[in-house]
Parts: structure tokens; sequence; C-alpha cells
């Protein structure tokens, strides 16, 4: 597979098979690992439209602006998933996710936190 086809979250699948079944299909994730890899594709696609979709409506801003000095995302690391399966309420990420802004490198640290209502999966918070 040409690094051109795998999807941006760093899975090895295709974009369509990966997180675009979720971003363009509107399936939902099943595991808080799946959104959370699926919501970084969006930053990179700039899909406010699906961030805001997924972030859980105690903790959403009324809107999201991407715009700005564009990110340019290159690549996301997993480090640490606790619970978020698919029988599971809560789910905790700690990833990294690696950017350069005008030409400078940027590293995002991150805990998040998900929870599962009515069967789908919500971004709540996080501690960066």
């Amino acid at each position: 597979m040409k690094q051109l086809d795998r999807c941006p979250c760093g899975a090895p699948a295709e974009y369509p098979a990966c997180c675009g079944r979720y971003l363009d299909a509107k399936l939902c994730p099943d595991t808080a690992e799946a959104l959370m890899r699926s919501r970084y594709v969006a930053y990179v696609r700039g899909r406010t439209d699906y961030l805001l979709r997924t972030w859980h409506a105690s903790t959403r801003p009324p809107t999201l602006d991407l715009e700005g000095e564009p990110a340019r995302w290159l690549g996301l690391q997993v480090r640490r998933v606790e619970a978020g399966g698919p029988g599971d309420r809560h789910g905790v990420v700690e990833f990294v996710a690696r950017y350069k802004i005008g030409g400078r490198a940027h590293r995002l640290h991150e805990t998040s936190r998900f929870v599962r209502e009515d069967g789908r999966w919500f971004y709540l918070d996080a501690a960066v």
C-alpha cells in the first residue's frame, strides 16, 4: 500500500476503510480510540462538522474555528488506551500528535476522555 493511500490516523488501512467510514459515510466509531483517531483525521482535513458532531453536548463549543495559520499535521501516536470498548460507557486515550505551523514543529500530548451514550461515543474533554 502506498503511503498516500493510508489513513492519516496512522492505521495500516486506506482512508475509506478506516476513518473515512466515519467522516464521510457517517458511521459511528465503536470504540473511544476509533473516535479519537477519526477526530485527528477531521483536524487534518479541516472537518469542523465532524468535530462538533462528535463532541459531547455538555462541553461542546458553539462553533469551532480552524482558520488562521494552517497546521500541517505530521502524525499520530496512541500512547495508552483505558476502557473505551464497545461495551464500556467511558474511555481514556492518551496520544501525541505532531504538526507544523509556519515551518515550526509542535507536539500535542493529550489525554482525552470519552463517553458513550445511546450507543455512540463522544469526546468529552482533555488534559494537555
